[in-house]
């Protein structure tokens, strides 16, 4: 009979893999096993990772090994770096320093809850590892937790790159492509978008703190996601931390539903987690970091072509009136902003008008600094289109009309005693963060943009719904284009009221009866940008009932019908076309002026 003490006396048998003495399993996978191993002709312990399922045939093995090896020349920080790569018994395996840390299991288990900007900074390196690699055509195939290294200093390397047989969904197909080559290209593109989602699945499993769908195996994980299999993976609300609405964007997109909504390259998602982190580290949420460099050096936007002769017609005399030059001004959206900026700015604030509040009419803009001001301001800007290339420079013309045309809704809805040019410039700077990101961002802009579009429905079923601009938003940029606009009027000067004032209403939620005049020129612009939106951005058979919609929310508040907004948009539309935005409705507004009307005096 065996005793428990002769049982704990008898040593355990070695494992042996040729010339390594195998001491302790790290990990396993359908793909891959890694083992703690110690390398006698070197005197070290070593990390060891094999395939799961041998190659079929000598010229596969040699295929392995030659991608194995090509993967071994790889030289980037968070790349594992490669100690051997060999075949014993027909198995090819790729040994690196057990010296580099331990692996990402490990490391959890040391520590098991990690705060999102610690799970950040580890898939940032992971995904700058990866980007590297699959930029020099290697995809790992199969990423675990067990084929990532993290030091004692906190820097993550990616270990295994191709140590595994590529799953059955990566191998070339014979209809991909007209040609083997072209085929091959492909099943490098799936499978670095498999390793991707794998990222994604590990944002999530550590933002969690638990296995996605309960299974440690993410490549088991990805082929019970839908499609193609019927599992949903969403970031669930019981996190071991609070996870931030900007980050839970972002790892819901990783697994979205629509593959189309996923991130289908590791240097997109890098950029939208980066994005995220600049953000949140900031401490008080403040995005303007992802646009303080460019604002410097490009500028917020540029001038539209014809500034310059427009700028030179002015005359520095009494006769031409101070409210003929800003109906000729507000026609450029980048003059507008500028003229706003400068003026708002703390040095002209502090000796021209300290204690007035801040300015939002350019009639006063231009009455505090001159025609002289004004010229230099418009010598300031870029000249158009900066510098955007044609695609860029033609989605931001078209987004600045969109813009304008919402300026002019926004003063045929305004209710009487408010300032036209108010409401006119409100709705405009509602759109502050969206023209940014257009000007500074226009791939990421591009990408916003695909994400929010519907998908026709399979076989004549419903369309598949796209995101929400909010949620696109945070899941390219890490921020929401709301909260650069706003972050970028404060930057300007602009205070706290205005920063509300340039905050949409949030959709779907009941509009609130105004407390004030800001509240009220909130409303009025978020009506008319929502207006706007369902014109340019639906279909045309969809238009008529969003429109009905619009009115419907803003109805109690802004007194409105369908007719009213449809006439509003008929009117802006001809507005934008003559190039005459204001005329009457400026008369309009003088008239209430003088009649002694309190809320045009408080408006203007």
């Amino acid at each position: 009979m065996i005793t428990p003490a002769t049982s704990a006396a008898r040593p355990s048998p070695i494992r042996a893999f040729g010339r390594f003495e195998l001491r302790q399993l790290l990990g396993k996978s359908a793909g891959t096993t890694a083992w703690v191993a110690f390398d006698p002709r070197l005197g070290q312990e070593v990390m060891l990772t094999l395939p799961r399922v041998q190659p079929p045939d000598p010229a596969a093995l040699e295929a392995r090994l030659r991608e194995m090896k090509q993967a071994a020349r790889l030289n980037h920080p968070n790349l594992a770096h490669v100690v051997e790569v060999g075949v014993q018994d027909h198995w090819p395996y790729v040994a690196v320093d057990r010296a580099l840390g331990q692996t990402l299991g490990e490391w959890i288990a040391a520590h098991p809850r990690p705060a999102p900007l610690e799970v950040v900074d580890l898939l940032c390196q992971a995904l700058a590892g990866l980007a590297f690699a699959h930029e020099a055509g290697i995809p790992h195939h199969d990423l675990q937790l067990h084929q990532l290294l993290v030091n004692e200093q906190g820097q993550l390397r990616v270990a295994g790159l191709c140590a595994a047989e590529p799953p059955a969904g990566a191998l070339p197909r014979a209809d991909a492509a007209a040609t083997p080559e072209a085929g091959m290209l492909r099943a490098r593109r799936d499978a670095a978008q498999r390793d991707v989602l794998a990222c994604g699945l590990l944002l999530h499993q550590l933002l969690a703190g638990a296995p996605v769908l309960d299974e440690a195996d993410l490549g088991v994980v990805i082929a019970r996601m839908t499609p193609p299999g019927r599992d949903l993976v969403r970031l669930p609300w019981t996190t071991p931390h609070p996870v931030p609405e900007g980050l839970r964007a972002i790892a819901n997109r990783c697994t979205a539903t629509q593959e189309r909504q996923r991130y289908h390259n590791a240097r997109t998602l890098l950029r939208a987690l980066e994005g995220w982190r600049e953000v949140e580290a900031q401490g008080n949420g403040d995005p303007l970091t992802l646009l303080l460099d460019r604002l410097r050096s490009v500028g917020h936007l540029p001038a539209l072509p014809g500034l310059g002769s427009r700028v030179g017609k002015l005359s520095s005399s009494d006769s031409q009136r101070t409210d003929e030059i800003a109906e000729l001004l507000l026609q450029d959206i980048a003059l507008s902003f500028e003229l706003l900026r400068t003026v708002n700015s703390a040095q002209v604030r502090g000796t021209q008008i300290a204690g007035n509040g801040p300015v939002l009419t350019l009639r006063r803009a231009i009455a505090l600094i001159g025609v002289d001001g004004v010229r230099s301001a418009a010598n300031a800007l870029r000249p158009w289109p900066g510098p955007l290339g044609e695609a860029g420079a033609a989605a931001l013309n078209r987004t600045m009309a969109c813009v304008r045309l919402a300026g002019h809704v926004a003063q045929a809805l305004r209710p009487p005693g408010y300032d036209p040019e108010v409401a006119y410039l409100v709705a405009v700077l509602q759109n502050l963060g969206r023209l940014l990101v257009h000007y500074h961002f226009p791939e990421e802009a591009e990408q916003i943009r695909q994400l929010m579009l519907p998908v026709p429905g399979s076989n004549g079923g419903a369309d598949l719904p796209g995101m929400s601009e909010e949620a696109a938003s945070f899941a390219v940029l890490g921020a929401d284009v709301e909260a650069l606009g706003a972050a970028v009027a404060r930057h300007w000067g602009l205070g706290d009221e205005v920063q509300h004032m340039v905050r949409r209403l949030a959709a779907g939620k009941p509009v609130r009866a105004p407390d004030s005049d800001a509240d009220m020129l909130r409303v009025v612009a978020s009506a008319a940008n929502e207006a706007v939106d369902a014109m340019t951005r639906l279909p045309a058979a969809k238009i008529g009932p969003a429109i009905v919609q619009v009115a419907q929310r803003y109805a109690r508040t802004l007194q409105l019908s369908p007719r009213d907004v449809q006439e509003a948009l008929q009117g802006a539309r001809a507005s934008l076309q003559t190039g005459a935005p204001m005329a009457a409705l400026k008369r309009s507004a003088e008239a209430e002026a003088e009649a002694g009307d309190p809320a045009a005096a408080r408006a203007g």
